[in-house]
């Protein structure tokens, strides 16, 4: 009871093998007489044991304790996982003395003692000690309380080993932060320092010399446009043209043309051969966003020039060849689009090479007040105010959801700049602009992208396609004047918008 008593004190205070194991060894020496214990664990750079932990042992025999796969009794043990107890190490063939020569032990019958040390299943390493025969306490006492001990130890490595892995990813976090702010991500016009945030552009610069497809996966709102255009800058082509398609805003029947290009000729009204956006990005990059609202009879045609590098304008004869490095952000699950039969499983694999996650404003909350600062700052100047937030203010932009994400946040900014009754605002003036919660369980209205923003930032996330009743539909053409304006009053794209519209006029 004293040695499990003493025992439990040391954990209190440290968690360290080398303070901890050390002084249960010297304790059950002192206490037990349990002569020259010592802890044997797997050794990393080989497929043996060696002494780790010793007390008693000088160290040129901790250095001589070391046993290949099932040699000898501690390697038996660590091999079989099976307690051995030696009653007489000079009638044992198989106690090798390497660690201590028998002339350094006392004359008489000495026992040998070793024990498993586990971690879960799995066997990791052996405690063992000398035991001197001639002691009035049985042996079974002292094997009963060597498994206890045994059982101890395993769960502090155990939790050692936790301790550690959680250290080097703390270290990992440090040193991607480090690399970030070293290489100054502000030159892509990325504002925060986040660890998911400098991790996504850890991964981005790891890529961006290459030429293989990226997809940028994430919510609506997370900033893929952003993304998609730092890889741009970080790679070779920066120099080279950068292209933006909206997949979302093209109509069905005008994809091939926007994309691909036309001949002279090719349709009513083609006067002129046009160059396509593919070949307008040839040598640089071409993003396309929203990529899972690329129609079906297009997804074919895009899979064929991502493969074989050419295309062919519409009307046209001749195969043309682009070189071009392709970029595609998606806030849809697309495998669930592939099992639907909605997205070619094959043009899912093919943009699926590189993929890149962007983080949610959720999980990256340490850089809100430095985004709404960026934000203050911008809407201050383009509108000729001088509003600013009180320190509360930012604590209460830091504890709301913001579903919308960046978006959300940079349309709230500006709203409250626009409508501020004076110059400083705090958390209560916030709340008059804050979104009510949605107690009936309806969806929250989307807010709608500052004035003269670029379309392609403001990715609509998957809606199902009874996401809105007919009244909401009447109701928001007749609010807005015309489908477009909308659809972004919905949170749709012209297309979502129309084929519930078409819907809603069938069934009337």
């Amino acid at each position: 009871m004293l040695l499990l008593q003493n025992v439990m004190g040391l954990v209190g205070k440290s968690l360290s093998p080398e303070v901890v194991l050390r002084e249960i060894l010297h304790l059950m020496s002192e206490l037990l007489g349990l002569n020259r214990g010592r802890v044997v664990l797997k050794d990393p750079e080989g497929g043996g044991c060696r002494i780790r932990h010793a007390y008693g042992l000088t160290r040129q025999e901790v250095e001589r304790g070391r046993y290949g796969p099932s040699e000898g009794i501690t390697g038996h043990v660590l091999a079989h996982g099976q307690l051995v107890i030696v009653q007489d190490i000079d009638r044992d063939d198989g106690f090798l003395a390497r660690a201590v020569a028998r002339e350094h032990l006392p004359p008489g019958p000495v026992s040998f003692i070793a024990l498993p040390v586990r971690i879960g299943d799995q066997t990791v390493g052996v405690l063992a000690c000398h035991r001197i025969r001639t002691r009035n306490r049985a042996i079974a006492n002292d094997v009963s309380l060597l498994r206890i001990l045994a059982t101890l130890i395993g769960q502090l490595l155990q939790l050692h080993a936790i301790l550690e892995a959680r250290t080097r990813e703390l270290e990992e976090r440090n040193r991607i932060l480090v690399h970030a702010l070293e290489n100054e991500t502000a030159r892509y016009g990325i504002i925060g320092t986040s660890a998911p945030l400098l991790r996504a552009i850890s991964e981005l610069e790891r890529v961006s010399d290459a030429t293989a497809s990226v997809l940028l996966l994430g919510e609506s709102g997370t900033g893929k446009e952003l993304f998609a255009r730092a890889l741009h800058l970080a790679s070779p082509r920066r120099d080279k043209p950068f292209v933006k398609v909206n997949c979302a805003a093209i109509p069905d029947t005008l994809f091939e043309s926007e994309l691909f290009g036309y001949e002279r000729g090719a349709f009513t009204g083609a006067h002129i051969a046009r160059h396509g956006l593919f070949e307008q990005a040839s040598s640089g990059t071409i993003f396309l966003d929203e990529i899972g609202e690329l129609p079906l009879s297009m997804q074919g045609k895009l899979l064929r020039a991502l493969q074989e590098g050419t295309i062919t304008r519409l009307g046209g004869k001749h195969e043309i060849r682009v070189d071009i490095r392709l970029v595609a952000a998606t806030n849809r699950a697309l495998e669930d689009d592939v099992s639907e039969g909605r997205f070619r499983q094959d043009l899912f694999y093919r943009l699926n090479v590189i993929p890149i996650r962007l983080p949610s404003l959720a999980e990256r909350r340490g850089d809100i007040r430095a985004l709404a600062l960026h934000f203050l700052n911008r809407t201050n100047q383009a509108n000729q105010r001088n509003v600013s937030l009180s320190s509360d203010a930012y604590l209460r932009l830091e504890n709301h959801a913001w579903p919308g994400n960046i978006r959300e946040l940079s349309n709230f900014i500006e709203r409250i700049v626009l409508l501020a009754e004076k110059p400083l605002l705090n958390a209560v003036d916030l709340d008059r602009f804050m979104p009510a919660p949605d107690h009936a369980g309806k969806r929250a209205p989307t807010l709608r992208p500052p004035a003269g923003a670029p379309e392609a930032q403001f990715a609509r996330p998957y809606l199902t396609n009874d996401s809105h009743t007919e009244e909401e539909l009447k109701q928001a053409l007749l609010h807005a004047g015309n489908k477009s304006r909308a659809a972004q009053m919905l949170g749709l794209t012209p297309r979502q918008f129309n084929y519930r519209w078409q819907k809603v006029v069938k069934s009337s």
